[in-house]
Parts: structure tokens; sequence; C-alpha cells
């Protein structure tokens, strides 16, 4: 396999909210007791794959636990080092899904056949499989192979948004590292500081991304934003009758439906909230609280618990790649908003 196909160059960033996880995988390593495979597991959006990349470039530095050396860092002066910085390390596999969105078969043969390569730099041989869950069934059963016979000084390093989407068999053969989303006393100053806004902003955007930091530095710079603000001002509209809930889901048709799904729940559960708690009761989307409580007051909280239940059931669907026509999916949620009121 051509090295440009499967090596890429990683960012290898140490998030304060990693420091425990970052403890513990250094004292494996100082102590020469590093498994084979480690799970990386959390919510997207926290920072996992700058961890992964943090241990990759740390196990594939020349110089990280040479005597004298800075004890759990890597050098960044090495040629290992300078080669994960720039043009991508050649015993570094960095392993993403294809088309379709789906790690396929013939990817984790080729990960498999790289493991028990030597390598080039003659230390470890790492692999970047992100994110675990996207392995069809004819890849985890490769992948268990590869478990079971991993090949000398070789680290897999599999990243899981979604734990419970992984094979069983595979999650008993890999040491996991859970990493929980940051608190908000972390996570607020540090997403504050990184987008330059107030506090309370950061503590606001936090609350909508549900928590995940990179995630809110996405939805500032990537057009999340905006995104946001148009679909809920389309649902708003619909609630109105100024526009049909078809036209809606077509204008949406090749966005990220679970994204969609995830904002229309967050609204959902809000709506819920003020239905029993009342109107001065906390929630996420505080910037569309009018609207909400309105349709609090107008809406039945059995529809809100079963449309909430079919989002949910709909979110499963997409994240089990079941493949449901998205357009269709948007239809039936957005005719079940209408009939709300």
């Amino acid at each position: 396999m051509d090295i440009t196909s499967r090596c890429h160059v990683l960012t290898a960033t140490l998030y304060p909210w990693f420091d425990s996880q970052w403890q513990q995988l250094n004292k494996l390593l100082a102590a020469g007791k590093l498994p084979h495979a480690l799970i990386i597991n959390g919510a997207k959006g926290i920072g996992k794959l700058h961890l992964a990349g943090s241990i990759a470039r740390l196990v594939l530095c020349q110089n990280a636990y040479q005597a004298g050396a800075d004890q759990g860092q890597a050098c960044g002066q090495c040629h290992s080092c300078q080669l994960f910085d720039s043009s991508g390390h050649p015993d570094l596999y960095h392993l993403t899904p294809e088309e379709g969105a789906q790690i396929k078969v013939d990817q984790v043969r080729d990960l498999s056949h790289f493991m028990h390569n030597t390598a080039q730099q003659g230390g470890y041989r790492v692999v970047i499989l992100n994110p675990a869950e996207a392995m069809n069934i004819s890849a985890a059963n490769a992948m268990l192979k590869t478990l079971e016979e991993p090949g000398e000084k070789s680290l897999l390093l599999l990243i899981a948004d979604q734990l419970g989407q992984v094979m069983p068999t595979i999650k008993s053969r890999c040491q996991r590292i859970d990493c929980p989303k940051p608190s908000a006393e972390v996570a607020v100053p540090w997403l504050s500081d990184a987008l330059d806004m107030p506090h309370d902003q950061a503590q606001k955007l936090l609350n909508v991304v549900h928590g995940a930091p990179l995630l809110g530095l996405s939805f500032k710079s990537g057009g999340d934003q905006s995104l946001r603000g148009e679909l809920i001002i389309g649902l708003k509209s619909v609630l109105q009758q100024k526009v049909s809930p078809l036209d809606l889901a077509s204008k949406y048709a090749k966005a990220d439906a679970l994204v969609l799904i995830s904002w229309l729940y967050s609204l959902l559960v809000d709506v819920s909230k003020l239905h029993l708690a009342g109107e001065d009761c906390e929630i996420v989307n505080a910037d569309m609280r009018k609207m909400l409580h309105t349709l609090s007051q107008r809406s039945n909280i059995h529809d809100i618990h079963k449309l909430a239940d079919k989002v949910q059931g709909h979110r499963n669907a997409l994240l089990a790649r079941q493949n449901p026509n998205k357009q269709l999916l948007l239809e039936d949620l957005f005719l079940d908003w209408k009939n709300l009121i």
C-alpha cells in the first residue's frame, strides 16, 4: 500500500481534561506494560483523536524514555518526532472509513499486514482506527484475528464515539481508556479562551453542544451556528404553518441528519422541562426560550415524549448505519413536529 493512502499528519494536542488518562498511559509505558490494543472511549467532540495522536507521538519518539529524558513527553527533536510533525510517520497508520462511512474488511487486512511488517524506524508500529464502530461485520471479524496476533512492538488505538456499537469480542481484547466529557470548570475557561468570548457565552455555547468543547469550536467556525439558527427558524415557521414540513425536510436533505435530529431532540427536552418545571427552569436552548415556552403551553406532554422517543429511534438507526432515507426520516419528524400544536 502506498504510504500516502494511509499516513496522515496528525495533531498531537493534550487538552487539560485528559490529564488523568495521560498519566495512566505514561505509567504503563514507563513500566513496560503498555498493552497491544487500547480503546479510547468517549463522546464525540472532546478531542479523542488528538489524544491518540499524542500517544502515538510519544510511543514513536526515539528519546522519550532514554536516560535523562523528560519522562512522559516526546522529545520533538528526534527523526521520528520530525517525521510525525511534518510529512507523516511511516510507522503510523491512520485508518478511517472510505465511501459509505464504513471501514471495510480489505482496509483491516491492509492494517494487519502493516502491523506485522518491520518498523522502518526500528521502534513501534502504531495504528489509529477512527471510529471503531464504523467497522462492518466482516471488518470486525478480521480485526479479531489482528488483535489475537498483533505482532511485536505494535500498538492499536481504537477510537470509539459509540462504544455500544463496537463488537463485544473486540472490546474484551482491548484495554479501555475512558474519556468523560470535561467538567464545566475546565471546559468553560478553555472554550472562552479559545474563542475569545466571555465565560457566560462560552457556557451557553457548551450547553448547546452538550459539553463537547471541540464541537463548540466547530459550531462557531464551521457553519453549524448558522445551520442551527436556520433550522430553528424553519421549525418555528412550520408551527406557524408558513412552511410545509416536506419543504423543510427537502431543504436539509443533504445536511448531517445526526446533527439535525440532535438539535431537534434538545428542543424537545427543553419543551418537556418547561412543561414540568415551569417558565423559569434552566434549559439548554435559552436563546429559543420564548418559542419553546409557547410550544410547551400549546402542546400535549405525551406528544412531546412520543416525538422525542421517535427522534431517538431514528438516531439509533443512523448510528447503527442502517442507511435510512434521510429526507423521508426528516419528513416524518417534521410532520410530527407540526402536529404538536
